[in-house]
């Protein structure tokens, strides 16, 4: 009997073989891992933006001269955005974007009752490189850059406040007399460029928001008037730069 225990110990203690499935698990070479060829496909849609300008300048110039100030200095832009992905440069895309925005200020003389408004527009428009990082499915963060030209155009308007009357408007126009009530047009044409970072979520395969910050740089301007004079002894100082909130709503292709 004690043989037996002996025996049946012995048993116990040696090496089972291993199934033929173990040792195909344990030799089965692991593949290499496939290397990711970057985001694909394209997008485009609305963005609309806020931009904070300074307008102490311009501000002073209105108030010298009777009209109302501009009420700080942001503006809403409105405008679109295209895109692609470039598939010899992983992640990189190229597009294009335009943007623009209006504000009016205005101010009555009651004594004289005469109206001074200022009507200020900014628009660009030029093309975008941005780089998008996925930091997890679904959010990405873009490192941006948009080069291109735009500008600024004041509008300013005088009038007496009187009704117009079709004789009378071509009376003024064959008089020799100056115009009590006039409209004049100054533009201004920069060289436009704008570094960005935004937060990018696909919120489906075909949709996706985004939001972000950047900054509005314009340089190297020159100064019309009426769209055909050049218009000289501008301030320094007068011009659309500023800082900027970008948003957007895309519809495209969001590989997640």
């Amino acid at each position: 009997m004690r043989r037996i225990w002996i025996f049946l110990f012995c048993i116990l203690l040696m090496p089972f073989p291993k199934t033929a499935a173990q040792v195909a698990e344990e030799y089965t070479p692991i593949p290499p891992a496939r290397p990711s060829t970057g985001k694909i496909g394209g997008g485009g849609g609305y963005t609309p933006g806020w931009l904070f300008m300074d307008l102490d300048k311009l501000n002073g110039t209105i108030i010298s001269a009777g009209g109302a100030p501009f009420d700080g200095g942001r503006m809403m832009l409105n405008g679109g955005q295209g895109y692609a992905y470039l598939l010899l440069v992983q992640n990189l895309r190229i597009g294009g974007v335009g943007m623009g925005g209006t504000r009016t200020t205005s101010r009555i003389e009651t004594s004289t009752n005469t109206r001074r408004d200022v009507e200020l527009s900014v628009g660009y428009g030029g093309v975008t490189l941005e780089y998008a990082l996925s930091l997890m499915p679904r959010f990405d963060l873009t490192f941006a850059a948009v080069i291109g030209g735009g500008g600024m155009s004041l509008t300013i308007r005088r009038d007496m406040g009187t009704l117009k009357n079709w004789g009378d408007l071509w009376g003024e126009f064959g008089s020799a007399q100056p115009a009590g009530e006039y409209s004049r047009k100054l533009e201004g044409s920069f060289f436009i460029f704008q570094p960005s970072v935004t937060v990018e979520v696909a919120l489906l395969r075909w949709l996706g928001v985004r939001a972000g910050v950047g900054y509005l740089g314009m340089a190297g301007g020159s100064w019309k008037l009426d769209d055909r004079f050049d218009l000289a002894g501008v301030p320094d100082g007068i011009g659309a730069s500023g800082w900027m909130i970008n948003t957007g709503i895309y519809i495209g292709t969001f590989i997640y």
